[in-house]
């Protein structure tokens, strides 16, 4: 999609092309980060040496307070790993849990590279479909997890769906899993991918799993909240009340070194000790799920209106969602295929862009569904 989009904008012109392909945040970084970053950069003090592998702890201090906050229990400076992003977080994770041939439990649709952090540490991924409107399925995740199962991961708000699991389903599937925890006799890790958790729409919040199930891991970054995708700063938050907690800590620490990460970016560690519960204007995303939502109702789209992300993921007019997004490809319009996150018969639209190109994008929309009707 991406190389069919660059010559797509080579031939028609970059403002010809509605290019809803990349979850690239488009709304700036608050003018905190750009007074911290300025601030840092110009401390003599600051130097750029090698650190404790899991972190400054100051930084580590800082954003234990604000997942404490978030979870509603005491978490510490220890319980916190800074990582390359959430993506080198959840490698670092996986490295430390799985022995080869175990296997972690997603609920479909799921972010597309799962699977491969998965692979990359000799595990195998298991998938359950979702329920009507996305939700979680508890019963096909319980008929999924077994005496093989070390994680259920989980991305909550979801991409691509944009769904946020509510605080009940949470609850289930936290007595889902202690349950099978006790009938296997293993430790059943639930892993929260939360990229996403300060980006939601409606007054809806996203519920912690700390002070509802004791192995749990929360993997985050700071790619979306800050828009720093480039920066590849994260974190690792463990349960203080995880079952050998001071293991699976050192087994962290040890592979986010030996994986090639060694640590977080130095520099954007300094930056966010000073200012960790910052974040973008949400109001800017939820102006442009409103857009883009009365424009794919208008046009007959049938959709479930996101949550949370900055994603929608209608159902395709089309049961081949390939075929439909060459149909908006015909509009220069670019859509990524449901199919590559386990939910064929839907596309993806990313709406972190410009206005103009949702609103320049609404007669191509029109035609592309009236094309296939």
């Amino acid at each position: 999609m991406f190389e069919a989009g660059a010559a797509l904008k080579a031939t028609h012109g970059a403002d010809k092309v509605f290019d809803f392909t990349l979850g690239n945040p488009n709304v700036p970084p608050p003018d905190s980060f750009k007074q911290a970053l300025a601030e840092v950069a110009q401390d003599r003090e600051i130097d750029h040496a090698y650190m404790p592998n899991a972190g400054y702890p100051e930084t580590r201090q800082a954003v234990a307070a604000q997942v404490a906050a978030e979870q509603g229990c005491p978490v510490s400076g220890e319980d916190i790993i800074m990582t390359c992003g959430a993506a080198g977080g959840l490698n670092v994770v996986l490295k430390a849990i799985l022995n080869p041939g175990e296997t972690v439990v997603v609920s479909a649709p799921f972010f597309v590279e799962y699977r491969f952090y998965i692979e990359n540490h000799g595990g195998q991924m298991v998938t359950v479909p979702s329920l009507e409107g996305f939700d979680l399925d508890l019963d096909a995740l319980s008929a999924a997890i077994d005496e093989n199962t070390r994680a259920v991961l989980i991305n909550s708000p979801n991409n691509p769906t944009g769904v946020v699991y509510a605080h009940d389903t949470i609850v289930r599937l936290t007595e889902l899993l202690a349950e099978k925890s006790r009938a296997h006799d293993r430790y059943i890790y639930l892993i929260t991918d939360e990229p996403y958790r300060d980006i939601v729409y409606d007054d809806i919040a996203v519920p912690g799993i700390f002070d509802k199930y004791p192995d749990s891991i929360v993997v985050t970054s700071y790619s979306k909240t800050l828009s720093l995708p480039g920066e590849r700063i994260g974190f690792i938050a463990v349960n203080p009340a995880a079952n050998c907690r001071q293991d699976l800590l050192a087994a962290m620490v040890f592979t986010n070194r030996v994986l090639g990460f060694v640590n977080a970016p130095a520099l954007m560690q300094r930056v966010l000790a000073r200012m960790p519960a910052e974040r973008v204007n949400i109001g800017e995303y939820a102006k442009k799920r409103a857009a883009l939502c009365g424009i794919l109702s208008d046009c007959g789209y049938d959709f479930v209106k996101p949550a949370g992300a900055f994603y929608l993921f209608p159902k395709s007019p089309l049961p081949d969602d390939v075929a439909f997004v060459r149909q908006l490809q015909q509009e220069l319009i670019l859509a990524v295929p449901g199919s590559g996150f386990g939910g064929p018969g839907y596309f993806r639209l990313a709406f972190c862009v410009d206005d103009q190109t949702i609103e320049n994008a609404a007669d191509g929309f029109k035609r592309a569904i009236d094309a296939v009707k």
